[in-house]
Formats: structure tokens, sequence, C-alpha cells
């Protein structure tokens, strides 16, 4: 037997037990005639004792041998701990060994497996497997767990089924890259790696299965950020019989269970917003609505004097920031700076201070009185004590940068709480978007997103006006999940083609299958796919998602563990009839 009871287990109602532990060796302390050793597992740590009259001797020798992360199996009794650790939950007791097994030896690690560690980022993912035992990671990996679990016992009691889709299936243009794999048995030929088991759900749906679930790998060959890796993982959903509200609300009640049991929060309020409305206020589709800055439109009153900057832009907007006032000139300067640099890209910004006393100091009082001043703090709903910040030019450009200042401004204040919660629901996505360097429309969400009843009309006339019976869910400033009400009619389904620029022949090759089987009695159907890497880092109140995924790749996309991807034999791409000019 390798253990008795784990090194988390033990409290001082087992003084006196006669007991098996196994573990790493977090720590040794050796005083020449006692040695302490903190033992670790995944349940906690234990101290053990070897007292140079109590110990058997080759025991004690063997204890003077030990090294950090040595795998030993002990045998002792559990006796009262003379200096207490209430930091500790076996704080209150030691073992006092009595025989030891070393189990393993270990290598001196490359940097301590403690809470605080001397590892740099590229250096523990080397050595995942390290990192991992640390508590940071451990705890992360374990409530990862706990989430899923909430998540498939919550669906299976909505009478939701979980089901498995394809990893191998067909590469369509549409949406980001494919990751290819090469068939042996079909020589030329590719399967793909699912980014979404799109089309597999609404099969499914097709199928009589009318609530499915998964919680599923997907693979996508775009650039990286802290919230994105090559693969990851959904929630997957689909339903049939189903209108956009039913589907709100069942998801609704998810992150409202999520919340309450992981997080022990209860949310009431799950506002809605139009993506028209998202980025008029805020300027961006997934904004953070756990304080307040929202944008104030100042084209009326800002457009009327000799202020070319302003006169000239399609745009005019500031944001009010709290308690802003005080900041010092040179303050403000860097904040000019930051919205300068090349990831934001403004040409400049205006501000005002509104003072405490009612007063207004701008940088550009030469050309704007005090009324104007006020007009621009009515515009913002800014209050005494507040500076506002102003950005002008292109509308589009210019509401993405006031929106990534907002965001950093609330960083810098405290506003983003990780113990708050914001939900809220952004719907009446656009159906389609212009793509100027195809020169053609691309769908906003996927091919199969079904456009609203009510403009359906406008599609052969002014498709740019269509909007998407889609919606995003959102918390905290982060989409966490993405669905729409599909198209399941098959002549709506060509013209949602033809619009895409597909001619028939290339719609029948790429999805022939799903047209085929709309022909069949396909039911009304939606759905919803949360990210639950990015949900499960949110809840945990982190918004870097690499530290909740075991075996997570670099920025540039690699595992540097087991150095992937890499080259491969050439007889294998002999066999593959994959030629590589090298």
């Amino acid at each position: 037997m390798y253990r008795s009871h784990t090194c988390g287990a033990l409290r001082s109602e087992h003084i006196g037990n006669q007991i098996t532990l196994s573990g790493w060796v977090q720590k040794v302390r050796d005083k020449g005639f006692m040695i302490w050793v903190d033992l670790r597992d995944r349940y906690g740590i234990t101290q053990l004792i070897f007292d140079e009259n109590r110990t058997p001797k080759d025991v004690f020798k063997a204890a003077q041998d030990l090294g950090r992360e040595f795998v030993i199996k002990v045998e002792g009794t559990v006796i009262e701990r003379e200096a207490k650790n209430p930091n500790l939950n076996t704080g209150d007791i030691e073992i006092l060994v009595s025989n030891i097994t070393v189990l393993n030896s270990s290598l001196t690690p490359p940097f301590t497996i403690e809470n605080d560690t001397d590892g740099g980022d590229e250096l523990r993912m080397k050595y995942r497997y390290l990192d991992i035992r640390r508590n940071p990671v451990k705890n992360n990996l374990i409530f990862r767990h706990k989430v899923s679990m909430e998540v498939r016992n919550y669906l299976s009691k909505a009478d939701f089924i979980e089901i498995e889709t394809p990893y191998l299936i067909k590469s369509t243009p549409e949406g980001a890259r494919d990751f290819v794999v090469p068939s042996r048995m079909n020589e030329g030929q590719f399967y793909a790696l699912p980014q979404s088991p799109q089309t597999f759900k609404q099969l499914l749906m097709v199928g009589g299965m009318d609530k499915y679930f998964q919680i599923v790998k997907c693979f996508r060959d775009e650039d990286l950020r802290a919230d994105r890796q090559p693969e990851f993982t959904q929630i997957d959903c689909e339903m049939a019989f189903v209108e956009q509200e039913d589907i709100l609300n069942i998801f609704e009640g998810l992150t409202r269970h999520l919340l309450q049991e992981i997080n022990n929060v209860t949310v009431s309020e799950f506002p809605r917003m139009t993506y028209n409305e998202a980025m008029r206020t805020y300027g961006n589709d997934k904004p953070d609505i756990r304080f307040d800055m929202k944008f104030g439109e100042l084209n009326q009153v800002a457009q009327h004097k000799d202020f070319n900057v302003f006169n000239q832009a399609e745009l005019v907007v500031g944001i009010a920031v709290p308690g802003g006032s005080s900041y010092t000139r040179k303050e403000i300067d860097k904040l000019i700076d930051w919205v300068k640099r090349p990831q934001v890209g403004a040409l400049g910004m205006v501000y005002v201070k509104y003072n405490e006393d009612g007063s207004f100091k701008s940088s550009v009082d030469k050309f704007y009185d005090q009324e104007d001043l006020k007009q621009w703090a009515q515009a913002t709903n800014a209050k005494p004590g507040d500076l506002i910040c102003i950005l002008s030019g292109p509308a589009d450009k210019t509401r993405g940068q006031l929106s990534a200042l907002r965001m950093e401004l609330a960083e810098r204040l405290g506003l983003r709480k990780a113990e708050e919660f914001a939900p809220l629901w952004v719907v009446d996505f656009p159906l389609l978007e212009w793509d100027e360097e195809t020169q053609r429309y691309h769908a906003m969400h996927h091919p199969f997103t079904s456009p609203k009843t009510e403009d359906i009309h406008l599609l052969e006339t002014e498709p740019g006006k269509v909007r998407a019976n889609a919606y995003d869910l959102v918390l905290n400033g982060n989409e966490i999940g993405g669905g729409s009400i599909r198209i399941f009619d098959k002549q709506l389904q060509a013209t949602m083609f033809k619009h895409l620029g597909f001619t028939e022949e290339e719609a029948k090759a790429q999805f022939g299958f799903l047209m085929d089987a709309f022909q069949y009695g396909a039911p009304p159907h939606g759905g919803l796919a949360f990210g639950l890497d990015r949900l499960v880092a949110i809840l945990g109140g982190q918004e870097t998602i690499r530290d909740f995924i075991a075996f997570p790749k670099n920025n540039s996309g690699r595992d540097v563990m087991i150095d992937a991807p890499s080259s491969i034999d050439k007889e294998q791409l002999k066999e593959l009839s994959i030629k590589l000019d090298l």
C-alpha cells in the first residue's frame, strides 16, 4: 500500500494512528539531530519529522540524502506538532517516520515548485509537468474540472444529450484557416480538423436529437493572443423547435448556475444591447459594463468653431474619466502618448478638466469657451472632478481607439474587479460584412446563420443592412459565448450561399450534404457555443487562458515541451504523397 491517507487529510483527531503517505519532497530542513521534510501531493502538505533519538538509524540516514522532488513513501505515527502552522490544514500534526522508501529520485528542478516560482513563462512551459505540481496551476486545472462538471450536470438535467462528432472532416473556405490532415489512403486528399462541429450539430437536429451538447476540442490556424490557442475547447450546444428567446433563456440559466455554484455570486440581470448600440456606446461588440464611461458623441457641439481637427472628422467622441481632473499635465501627456502608440493608432487626444468648482480647463481653450465645454460635459455625462478625453477621425477607427483607451483607464483605476460579474447579451449583429480585399460579402458569424425574418427582403437589394438572428453572451468585457438561429430552409440557404459568392456548383461541392438533409424535414433550430477556456479563466478571476489549460501552446503556437510542430520523416512524407521544396 502506497498510502493510507493523502498529504492533506490528517488532523489532530488522527494523533496516535499508524499511517502511510506517499508524495514529493517539497522542502528539507536539516538541523543535524533532527530533520523536517514537507511532503506534498495534490491534496496538500504534511510535515514529516526524523528524530535522531526516535527514528531508526537507517531511516534517519536516508532522510539526510533526500532532495527536492524526490518521490518517497513513508510509514509512521501521527503526533502533535509542537510549532503549529495555522496556514496548513495539516498544521496541527506531523508524522514521526519509522520507515522510508525512495520510490524515485529527482534532478534539481529548473525552477522552484512553489506558489511564487522563479521560473519564467517559457521555462515553465518547457517543464509543464513540473509546473502542474505548483498550487496555482494545479488549482486552476481542478477549477476547470469543477466548471465542466457543473456544465454537464446542468445540461443533462435540462434533457441535453452529449454526442461526439468527428474530428476528421472536410475543409471549407469560410471562417479562419483550417488545420489540414493528409490522407495516406486517399492520395492527394486532405481532412480538416474542425473549427467547430457546426454542420454536424445541425444534422443531429435533422436526426431528431433535439437537445445536443458536447464539450469538444476545436482547431483554428490563426494568429494567437493571450485568450486564444490554436486548439481550444467549446461547450457546443444546439436545440430544435426553438426561437432566439428560448436559447437566451436556457443559457442565461446555465451562466447563472455557474456563477452561483462556482463563485457564490447571484446575478439577477442579463441586459440586452443591439450590436449597433454597443458599437456606438462602447466602441466594441463585447463591452465591459462593470463600470460606466459611456461614449458621448460630440459632433453637434464641437464642430461649430475654427478647430479643423474636429471639423474635418467623421466622428468626435469622448468619455468622462472619474476623478481624472486631478491628473497632472505629465500624467495626461502619458495618456496621449499611450493612444498614439501603433497598437492604438490615434493621432492625438483633446482633454478637458472639469474642475470641482464647476469650471473647465481644456487643451483647446483657444477655440472653445466655458459654455461649449459644459455641453461636452453633458454629452459625456461628466461630473465635477472628472477628466474628459476626446478622440476624432473616421468613425469606426475612432470608436475602436476610444474603446481601447476606456479599457486601459478602467484597468488603471481599478474598475475591472475580478470578483464582480456583469453579463450582457449583444444581439442583432449584421448578417454580412463587406471585405475590401476580396470585394465581396462574408458571413459575420457563419453561412448557416438565419437573417431576421423582417430583413430577408433586403438580401437582394441591400444585403449590408440585413441583421442576423445572432447573439453573443459577454461577461466582463469578454465574449464567452455566441450563437444564432440557423437557416433550415434549403432555398434560403442557397440564397445565402449566393450572396457569399458561391456558385451553385461550389455550394453543392462544399455543403451539398447539408442541403440534401434539409429536404428531409429539417426542424427550426439554433444554438450557442461557449468558449470553455475563456469562461473558466474569467470565473477564476483571470483573462489569460493559458494557466487553465494543462498543456498550452506558446504565443507562436508551439508546444515547447514536446517541440511541436516539427518536421517528419521523409518516408512518412512519401507515403502521404507530399513533396516539400526545401
